[in-house]
């Protein structure tokens, strides 16, 4: 991060290698270091104690660890087998203790010599290895290891004082040897430059970051380590906040038209027609938009609504308004299932007023065009026509939508539908669609806790929706345990036949289309785990129509259909000719018919929180309340179990959010959202670390603000260097 010539330095040269040739090569590959600067910043994961034994009872299966234990004895045991049919085959057995538990360490052949001759009980080591199950025991096959001697030598010194770092690690390089590379580079610390001002620094009482380098990875008490961290937080969330305050900034400087709404234009007429009120949420929210609207700079502002919360009523109207003002208005949906279906309903809720410059059309009418990569030519050349004359003043589509043939006559504001399947640099090239840049309204229905909002969408003004409007109804959640109970499975099919006896449909949702050639080398390991492949939607209609749900109307929908089939396949349901739509997570955003009641959701646990939130808000839309049945295998006690347990107890979206950042790493989450978003917060953690992240995203604003080109700030600028060179990196790779 905080990068200078000293700390430059790459790990491997051709004629002078900071650590060993082959150290270096592991470094680099496997753990994405390749300068002395990134070996510094790659922090411990957490510190043992020499009096202190980690606890062997919470081992994970299946993941590398690290344990510091003693030795409470070491049996040979000789065997005959095929390689040594005369007896003369060897097992070394060691069982470590740490106080919490016994484990189990195996050495076979000739890798028993040293250590039986090294790990005599009492003996004090690290280990490392994969933790796997024999004989229904724990145990490591041919851990790695390193005796913790107390006689002063050189490993002691190392390893500072009393607390050893734990660095995260790899199968082909030990925690202790990261350890060991870290004490040859760690002198160059000193020249870290520093990219906190001062006065911030003195001002929250911070270490410089030399000091807090040494302390997190040579620390003689635990207050070191708080010190360390305390800083090293500041640093990520300071640099990152800088950067995206910048982006604000020069998103600020830039020009745009204002656009007001005439008195007694379109959105006054739309508005005059809407059969219902809208909640005081979306009136507040349309205000602000309004607002950001009539100003002379690019509005950048992220609507955040739970499904159902009548996001896209809110985007309608800033479109409307905008088309008023004499500019067009466009909306880039993910996927053509749902640019198809936003058009649907934009020119329902629209009614005449979508039909500019046709008989019967309204008199302030406009024309609402759909525009997809899979439109027939005829009718593509028509789109693209009547964009470039400005005949039509909305346009809905998917990417199609930014490529280079798309013109527009005055491009006045882009709304962007579930951002966090679509990059920056795709923003931008919509942007550069208009004469001068469009106002941006990005939606989303994924609830977004409000420090990940900052982080990752940082360089957007926030608006929520937190209303349901009147005639939604609530949604019951249940999980079906179907191995531990098959008759609650059974149960499950019978409520969705109640549910179509009732007049209603309902949705059936599986991980995988079924269609797919399976290489029998690439089984991965979860499947292996679970001896069967994801449930598929082709083999669980069939299953569903021949059995528990025959003579009902079954079809099935997935995103390998060709886009006329799924269109008329959502069609035939959404008029009710269907009963049950088996599909994939197509249906997962915007698909919208009140009359579906009922989903039922298999192999859940292969889904994550809120993808099976999203999934669960496609019921419940109408006037009968919703049922969502989420149906997996899992045992009782595992972690999966109890996270469809979450899902089921609450419908809040926000606080399922939580629960999904805290049982994933923020990098995920950060990953996904956005391609430019920095995927590598080492040391800050997003939701515990709220109020740092709002700290540093003011002190950000005032830096920038005085200083835009932090021309007084040369470490600032060094370190938001290195940070932006990984995020090209990323935008790279993403591309």
């Amino acid at each position: 991060m905080d990068l200078v010539p000293a700390l430059q330095e790459p790990l491997q040269q051709p004629l002078k290698s900071v650590l060993g040739p082959a150290t270096a090569k592991v470094m680099a590959e496997h753990l994405g270091l390749h300068t002395v600067g990134d070996l510094l910043h790659h922090y411990p994961r957490r510190y043992e104690e020499r009096g202190q034994l980690t606890h062997l009872a919470d081992l994970p299966m299946d993941e590398h660890v690290t344990v510091v234990a003693q030795v409470a004895d070491a049996r040979l045991h000789t065997f005959a087998s095929a390689k040594a049919p005369r007896g003369k085959g060897q097992r070394l057995e060691v069982t470590i203790t740490d106080g919490s538990g016994r484990l189990q360490l195996v050495f076979f052949g000739h890798g028993v010599h040293k250590p039986h001759k090294e790990l005599l009980p009492g003996t004090r080591a690290m280990f490392a290895g994969k933790v796997s199950v024999f004989n229904r025991r724990l145990q490591l096959a041919h851990p790695a290891y390193e005796l913790l001697r107390g006689d002063g030598d050189e490993t002691v010194e190392t390893w500072a004082g009393a607390l050893i770092p734990i660095y995260p690690a790899t199968a082909k390089l030990e925690s202790w040897k990261i350890g060991k590379a870290l004490q040859t580079v760690l002198p160059t610390a000193e020249e870290a430059v520093d990219p906190l001002p001062d006065g911030l620094r003195e001002g929250r009482g911070l270490v410089p970051l030399p000091e807090a380098l040494l302390k997190i990875h040579r620390p003689h008490t635990k207050a070191d380590i708080a010190d360390a961290r305390a800083r090293l937080k500041w640093d990520e969330a300071f640099v990152l906040q800088v950067a995206l305050a910048r982006r604000r900034h020069a998103d600020a400087q830039l020009p745009a038209v204002a656009r007001t709404p005439k008195p007694d234009g379109l959105l006054t007429a739309f508005d005059d027609r809407l059969p219902f009120t809208l909640t005081e949420g979306q009136q507040k929210v349309s205000r602000e938009i309004f607002g950001d609207l009539a100003t002379e700079h690019p509005m950048h502002r992220l609507l955040q609504g739970e499904v159902g919360s009548g996001k896209t009523m809110v985007a309608l109207r800033a479109m409307l308004a905008v088309v008023d003002a004499g500019g067009q208005a466009a909306m880039l949906a993910p996927t053509e299932v749902l640019a198809q279906q936003h058009h649907r309903s934009v020119v329902e809720m629209m009614g005449e007023l979508a039909e500019g410059g046709m008989l019967g059309g309204s008199e302030h009418a406009t024309k609402v065009v759909l525009l997809t990569g899979s439109m027939g030519a005829a009718a593509r050349r028509q789109a693209l026509l009547d964009l470039v004359t400005g005949e039509a003043g909305i346009v809905i589509g998917t990417h199609a939508l930014i490529e280079d043939k798309v013109q527009f006559h005055d491009l006045g504001l882009v709304v962007v539908d579930e951002q966090h399947r679509f990059g920056v640099e795709q923003r931008d090239a919509l942007r550069g669609k208009g004469r001068q840049p469009p106002h941006l309204l990005v939606m989303t229905a994924t609830p977004i806790p409000r420090t990940v909002a900052m982080t990752v969408f940082g360089d957007l003004e926030t608006s929520v929706l937190d209303q349901l409007p009147a005639g939604r109804s609530p949604i019951a959640s249940h999980v079906v345990p179907a191995a531990d109970k098959p008759h609650f499975l059974s149960r499950a099919w019978e409520r969705v036949r109640e549910e179509v006896e009732n007049g209603h449909q309902a949705y059936v949702v599986c991980p995988r289309i079924g269609d797919e050639e399976v290489d029998p080398k690439k089984k991965s390991a979860e499947d292996d785990a679970e001896k069967r492949p994801p449930l598929a939607v082709l083999e669980v209609a069939d299953q569903l129509a021949k059995g528990p749900l025959s003579g009902l109307k079954v079809e099935v929908l997935h995103g390998r259909m060709h886009p006329d089939d799924k269109d008329a396949v959502m069609r035939r349901f959404a008029a009710g000719e269907t009963d049950v739509l088996v599909a994939t997570t197509v249906i997962e955003v915007g698909v919208n018919v009140p009359n579906a009641t009922a989903v039922v959701i298999m192999d859940a646990d292969r889904f994550g929180v809120s993808q099976l939130h999203q999934l669960r808000g496609r019921v419940g839309r109408g006037s009968a309340p919703g049922l969502c049945l989420l149906v997996t295998e899992m045992p009782e006690a595992s972690p999966a179990r109890q996270r469809l347990n979450a899902v089921a107890a609450t419908l809040d979206g926000f606080e399922l959010s939580r629960i999904d950042l805290e049982q994933r790493r923020e990098g995920d989450v950060l990953g996904q959202a956005q391609s430019g978003a920095r995927t590598s917060l080492r040391m800050l953690a997003v939701i515990e670390d709220e109020e740092i992240i709002a700290e540093a995203r003011e002190e950000a604003t005032t830096v920038v603000e005085a200083d835009p080109d932090l021309q007084n700030l040369p470490g600032l600028r060094t370190a938001l260097d290195a940070l932006l060179d990984e995020e090209r990196e990323q935008y790279l790779e993403k591309g």
